[in-house]
């Protein structure tokens, strides 16, 4: 019997909204390593362990049981009863751990002893608070704060550790919350004398409350399931989101957590509405509201549940920017990249309190704004955008295009801003064939396809609300701008297209998977795609799990790295849809079946964020990349997205169509898709493979349901 494998971090991860919690499988949280307990960016919690008669608890197992709470089981050493010189064996007690992010944190402690004698103990639990900035913990180099002070209140039973800095302000109150058993504190320990007699329990609870400047955090002692709206609007996200069937258990589990971990980056305090909510973009690292991540799981979802996008769009069309600001890289018309609430973007020691560097994000919103319109037909969501979409296509021509010749590069224009700015964002990710790396300013490829992208949907919308001037124009512009890219970005020699265009305007003639973004937009000539798509898979770009983000063969190349040779789910769905828009469904399904094989091998199903790029082998599993986010909104969407593009699904929701194309490969020979939503209609469909065709079924159709219409493939 096969022994199953699961792959994934050595840490325990909760959150709820912008509060989460890293620690390690014991539930211990120590300040070198990427644990502790944030909110606002802030790290409350930097150290956190648990003792028994001046020993460590042994871990016995350990698990989260919803992404909001943890269940840890721990055991003791051999020890010595406090009181005399008896012994106490080695696994006679027990300790149960039950933690929930709820606002705060609450956690409830039940120590049992399973022995025949009773036991006299001292459980102590030591904790410490270093306030340090989010980029700092990620970064690993963590300063040491003055003016962190610690107090111990008996009367209140409460630890209170905060942080001043002039109007800033950050605390952490530990509150013991037990009736049955009072604590003490000394040398940074909460300590609690206890006495259990022979099979007995004892319940401790406590209390993190969080406060960051006017925000409080206070955590409610019970979860009532019944009562708790978090849990009520994560029942109704399941319930009103597509749902599938098929005889693929990877797939189906793969669809069912994508689902789960939707609803888990809900950012609750950006709710417009029950279904318009915008998503973090993943944890630990970026729950916040990220601009091109949010607006790239909301095309991932519109087969899903499109109103997702609602929420996305309307907050980012708020925080578009209005003027320049060069320290945090704005101009009028950008769309925000990231927002940020912690102690050096409070200082602007860090630009990023609202920072726009990035390129893409810009021109996605206006084509997140047209599919939303696609499979919403919602005119006023539309109407209340356009204006916001206008200003992105005037940012497109004005601050995108640095140099007037068409083409958007993109460049910093703050002491701290980025070095990269389009998705592949990391210090080093954009090379030259050598290694070497690129200098600013970058016409990367898929900026190009983008705005070719943002300015085909733009005039669809101009002309269905009555402006045909304009759509004609960017239609031309569209036209003169596709011309243009496949003159200039083709390298013949490569029979591929250029990573970008470098300072000098030259060709950066590496082999990158950015190209296959430009085959999702159709920017790429028809007589190229073939190359393309065979170049794509190429066993140096090809791991047998996914595609690399670079060439084996580059002497950048690590496939441990963060974007020099891993592998990304997200960018590899849409360069699947991308290969299926070509009529490449054949190479579009191998993307899709590699990704679901790397899902199965990954806990609970789980994409994360990337994984390495080591070649796949007979009896392996994909390589967890230790850093990665996990859930991320576009990893856990890129299911949704490759299993849009086997069905070859595409809404037109103004014109009551609903298009499909599907090209099932043998190992999926059926799939059914129940309450899928397009304008004010719901379909069930399935969808068969039998004698080597594909057909689709309606099986019921409910309220103002779109007509079917096959599409041609390619």
């Amino acid at each position: 019997m096969a022994t199953k494998i699961a792959v994934g971090p050595p840490v325990l991860t909760i959150n709820r909204s912008s509060t989460f919690l890293v620690t390690d499988l014991s539930g211990e949280v120590f300040s070198g390593e990427a644990h502790g307990l944030f909110a606002e960016d802030t790290r409350f919690l930097s150290h956190y362990t648990l003792w028994i008669n001046g020993q460590r608890w042994e871990r016995i197992g350990s698990a989260t049981i919803t992404h909001d709470s943890v269940r840890i089981a721990m055991t003791n050493p051999r020890i010595a009863n406090f009181t005399n010189d008896s012994v106490i064996d080695a696994e006679t007690l027990n300790l149960s751990i039950h933690r929930i992010i709820d606002q705060g944190l609450h956690e409830t402690l039940v120590l049992t002893n399973y022995g025949m004698k009773a036991a006299e103990v001292v459980f102590e639990i030591e904790l410490r608070s270093d306030f340090a900035d989010l980029f700092e913990v990620k970064a690993g180099r963590v300063r040491q704060r003055g003016g962190v002070v610690t107090a111990w209140h008996p009367d209140s039973k409460e630890l209170v550790t905060s942080y001043q800095r002039d109007y800033y302000h950050a605390a952490l109150r530990y509150q013991s919350v037990c009736e049955q058993a009072s604590a003490t504190y000394a040398n940074g320990r909460l300590a609690y004398l206890l006495r259990l007699p022979p099979g007995t329990s004892q319940e401790l609870c406590g209390h993190m409350v969080l406060e960051h400047n006017d925000v409080v955090l206070q955590p409610r002692c019970v979860r009532d399931e019944q009562l708790d709206d978090t849990v009520r609007l994560h029942q109704l996200w399941i319930q009103r989101c597509t749902a599938i069937a098929s005889p693929s258990i990877d797939l189906n589990e793969a669809y069912r957590q994508s689902v789960e971990d939707m609803s888990a980056l809900r950012l609750f305090e950006r709710d417009l509405d029950e279904d318009v909510w915008v998503p973090a973009a993943g944890v630990p690292w970026f729950v916040t509201l990220f601009g091109r991540d949010s607006l790239i799981a909301s095309l991932q979802n519109m087969a899903v549940h499109a109103r997702f996008a609602e929420g996305t769009l309307r907050v980012l069309a708020a925080h578009q920017a209005t003027e320049r600001d060069d320290w945090c890289d704005a101009q009028p018309g950008k769309i925000v990249h990231e927002v940020r609430h912690g102690e050096l973007a409070y200082f602007r020691e860090v630009p990023h309190a609202r920072y726009f560097g990035t390129w893409d994000a810009t021109p996605l919103f206006v084509i997140v704004l047209h599919q939303a319109w696609r499979w919403l037909g919602d005119r006023k969501l539309v109407q209340d955008l356009l204006p916001a979409a206008r200003r992105c296509l005037e940012w497109i021509d004005r601050y995108g295009d640095l140099d007037g010749d068409g083409f958007q590069e993109y460049q910093t224009f703050s002491s701290k801003g980025y070095e990269n700015m389009g998705w592949k964002d990391a210090q080093d990710a954009v090379v030259y064939p050598d290694g070497s790396q690129v200098k600013q300013p970058k016409a990367l490829c898929e900026l190009q396809a983008y705005a070719y992208a943002a300015k085909l949907a733009a005039a669809e919308l101009f002309r269905a609300f009555g402006d045909a001037s304009a759509a004609e124009a960017l239609e031309h512009q569209a036209v003169e701008l596709k011309a243009r890219f496949n003159r200039e970005f083709w390298l013949e020699e490569e029979a591929f297209i250029a990573f970008g265009l470098d300072h000098e305007k030259q060709p950066i003639r590496t082999i990158t998977s950015n190209p296959g973004h430009c085959l999702w937009t159709g920017i790429v000539d028809r007589d190229k795609a073939k190359p393309v798509v065979r170049r794509l898979l190429a066993g140096d770009m090809w791991s047998g799990w996914g595609i690399r983000t670079l060439s084996a063969v580059n002497p950048a190349y690590n496939p441990f790295s963060y974007q020099l040779g891993s592998v990304w789910p997200h960018d590899n769905s849409i360069v699947a849809a991308g290969m299926k828009r070509y009529g490449f469904s054949n190479e579009a399904n191998q993307v899709a079946k590699g990704m679901f094989d790397a899902a199965s091998y990954f806990i609970s199903h789980r994409l994360p964020e990337l994984f390495s790029g080591v070649p796949r082998q007979s009896n392996a599993f994909p390589v967890q990349y230790r850093a990665a986010n996990s859930p991320q909104a576009w990893a856990a969407g890129s299911v949704f997205q490759l299993l849009q593009a086997m069905l070859g699904l595409e809404a037109d929701a103004p014109s009551g169509r609903l298009m499909v194309n599907p090209t099932l490969p043998d190992w999926l020979p059926w799939v059914e898709l129940r309450g899928l939503r397009v304008g004010r209609g719901e379909l069930d469909l399935r969808f068969r493979l039998e004698d080597g065709s594909c057909h689709t079924d309606v099986l019921a159709a409910r309220g103002d349901a779109p007509r079917l219409e096959i599409a041609s493939l390619g």
